[in-house]
């Protein structure tokens, strides 16, 4: 009889290539690690090995390699053979026969560990031990179970769960995590359980009631990048929640795990009294409007069918879904569940009841009438504290094409609202001082950059860098320094526009670099872009920014900016006619309209361009811009003396203001733009040659 070595000599002589589902590498890699566990197991490790990675037809399953009895050789431990082998069968997915009795399903697996658990043990060994027993007897165990969970094994300082449904797996985390908050209310910082959890939904194998497979091994991996009481879920799981859940999210883009091939999409949930912030070990949140502690909430109510048509009751609910599906993508604000919403659906609410009895801060109500082929929507946004109207409009359109119509409706009032909400919250419609001294950094930035005034701008930059102090990886700090600086710029308030120009192109490539998946970080970094007079790549940044949200205005405010600067003038004037239409007061109107009559001087039709530029000085009179676009205006429809009063206008803000600034201020990256504008400057009387745009 040959020995345990002779054996092993053999079947590596025999079998070494004989293993297509593993590959040459990892076969030597797998045979190097059982030899460092025990070099007497190889031998009978590796026939099984053998068999189960080449789909060899002997219908073993796990239950059977547990009892397989060369896993004891010469006192080997049997638990060092077994976990060498579960790990070969369950690594390599899609290997096993039809015939092996693994039991596949879809599931939402629920991983979770005690953040800081060696620290908390080093400290009080049994009182850590005696809190975690009551923690999962009286809060874990109980929550699971009661959203339809089980709790598949636990381990000293981790759990792992299996769900039915990813919005019970999600529903269950959030109720833990915010039931550990409520118990560590009172506990010191260093002394509490904190769980960290993550959620995947995929497919797993079970076995002897254990499960195993990728649902298994990404649900760990996003528990590793979770917060200490934070929840990270997959983009998988998402999917299946989003519009069903009344959870807020943060986008944490991009998701390196370990041993995971390819990088994953990853979703915060938003916690109670949790502001955004950066996974410990990925980029911060994304945003597609600059991020705001307490994000706005809002109710979708079902439109109302005034006319009483039984033909138009399914555009009616169908309108008030899409709306709220649509608005759940909107990622910085949180959407009541349509279940919830359409609780109301053929009554009269209260507004400001429904609002407290959702919890939200705001309230969309609206009608639909029908007129023949004609139909009138109107909508109305309510601000909840107040009990004003926030925003509202009005709809009439044609009705033979009902899903256009919707679409174009959703569309309108999605983009609408965006900017509503979002001014709302930086203006402080919640009621939250954003000057005060305890204040959220990135709510004062967001304050200053609606002021719109020179010492607003310093101070929405100062703002935002010591946001950046807090958390170095917000991107919501790099979006308001880019803001500041071009805004600045634009207004002709820049000491130095040089160095304001570097400065917006280092934070807009830091904004996109730490969330490559937000539009207004693109739009913004494209805007700094065509400041620096690289048109090329304004351009490219806000096409791209423009392909994942062309409905926000404040996206679409930097994207015709680019335009303006380094486009099309016929497309900018578009795109700024389309801002407007969706946020008519928005705090940019002034530069906005400068570009529009600029454009127009491009098209060779100032006069049409002349309203513009007399609006954007009414509007905004200590703006360098608008006395710069009227002087330029009037001079080329040959209105010399109003072109030089224009002028005197720009010189009495600026007393020694010439080309070359200017020229930094509106840079054209087109050379015949440029120079056209120096033409009609010069015939307004601005002194000074400056340097030619290349």
């Amino acid at each position: 009889m040959r020995t345990a070595d002779e054996h092993d000599r053999s079947w590596r002589a025999g079998h070494r290539w004989k293993c297509p589902f593993i590959g040459v590498k990892r076969s030597r890699r797998l045979l190097a690690r059982n030899d460092a566990i025990d070099p007497k197991l190889t031998w009978a490790a590796w026939p099984l090995m053998s068999a189960v990675a080449s789909k060899a037809n002997i219908g073993l399953d796990r239950a059977e390699v547990r009892k397989w009895p060369n896993l004891r050789p010469l006192g080997a431990s049997p638990e060092i053979g077994r976990h060498a082998l579960m790990g070969l069968v369950t690594s390599n997915r899609g290997t096993l026969l039809a015939g092996d009795r693994a039991e596949r399903r879809l599931a939402a697996v629920l991983a979770a560990d005690v953040a800081g658990y060696s620290r908390l043990m080093g400290a009080d060994e049994e009182g850590t031990l005696t809190r975690l027993k009551a923690i999962r007897k009286e809060l874990v165990d109980l929550t699971i179970a009661k959203h339809r969970g089980r709790i598949v094994k636990t381990t000293g300082d981790g759990m792992l769960a299996e769900f039915a449904s990813a919005v019970d797996a999600v529903r269950g985390a959030v109720e833990v995590q915010r039931g550990m908050a409520e118990r560590s209310a009172s506990v010191p910082q260093d002394q509490r359980i904190e769980f960290r959890i993550g959620i995947h939904v995929g497919d797993i194998i079970i076995d002897d009631n254990d499960i195993f497979g990728d649902g298994v091994n990404i649900a760990a991996r996003l528990e590793g990048i979770a917060e200490p009481g934070g929840v990270c879920i997959s983009d998988d799981t998402y999917r299946q929640i989003r519009g069903k859940v009344e959870i807020g999210w943060d986008d944490l883009g991009q998701q390196n795990l370990k041993n995971i091939v390819e990088p994953m999409q990853a979703w915060r949930v938003r916690l109670t009294g949790q502001t955004a912030s950066a996974a410990q070990s990925g980029p911060s949140a994304s945003e597609t409007q600059p991020l705001l502690p307490d994000k706005p909430s809002i109710a979708v109510l079902p439109f109302d069918n005034l006319g009483g048509d039984a033909g138009i009751e399914g555009f009616c609910d169908g309108l008030s879904e899409d709306l709220i599906t649509t608005l759940s993508g909107t990622r910085w604000v949180h959407v009541v569940s349509r279940k919830s919403s359409f609780a109301y659906k053929g009554l009269s609410p209260n507004t400001r009841q429904v609002a407290q009895e959702l919890g939200v801060n705001y309230v969309l109500e609206g009608s639909v009438r029908r007129a023949g082929e004609r139909v009138r929507i109107n909508a109305q946004l309510i601000n909840a504290r107040s009990g004003n109207h926030a925003w509202a409009r009005r709809y009439d359109h044609d009705f033979r094409n009902p899903f256009e119509l919707q679409d174009e409706v959703i569309r309108n009032i999605v983009g609408a609202l965006d900017y509503a909400l979002w001014y709302g919250l930086a203006r402080g419609a919640s009621g939250v001082d954003a000057l005060a001294p305890k204040a959220n950094p990135l709510r004062a930035a967001a304050w200053h950059v609606t002021q719109l005034t020179a010492t607003d701008l310093r101070s929405a930059v100062a703002a935002a860098r010591h946001a950046l102090e807090r958390n170095p990886r917000s991107v919501a700090a790099f979006q308001y320094i880019v803001i500041a600086h071009t805004h600045a710029i634009m207004c002709g308030w820049s000491d130095d526009p040089l160095t304001d120009v570097a400065a917006a192109v280092e934070a807009g490539r830091q904004a996109v670099a730490l969330s490559p998946a937000d539009a207004l970080s693109h739009a913004l970094s494209g805007h700094a872009k065509a400041a620096a007079r690289d048109g090329d790549g304004a351009i490219a940044s806000g096409r791209r920014a423009q392909s994942i949200d062309g409905n926000s205005a404040n996206v679409l405010a930097a994207m015709a900016t680019v335009l303006s600067l380094a486009g099309g003038a016929d497309e900018a004037n578009d795109v700024i006619a389309r801002v407007l239409d969706l946020a008519p007061a928005h705090y940019y109107r002034s530069a906005l309209l400068s570009h529009t009559a600029l454009n127009w001087l491009r098209l060779g039709a100032p006069e049409r361009g002349l309203s513009c530029a007399e609006e954007a000085v009414k509007l905004k009179p200590q703006a360098l811009c608008g006395h710069v676009a009227c002087a330029a205006v009037l001079a080329a429809v040959d209105r010399a003396h109003d072109a030089q009063a224009a002028l005197a206008g720009a010189v009495a803000l600026k007393p020694h203001l010439d080309h070359a600034f200017v020229e930094a201020m509106i840079a054209y990256s087109d050379p015949t733009d440029a120079e056209r504008f120096r033409v009609s400057l010069r015939a307004a009387g601005l002194k000074g040659s400056g340097a030619l745009c290349a």
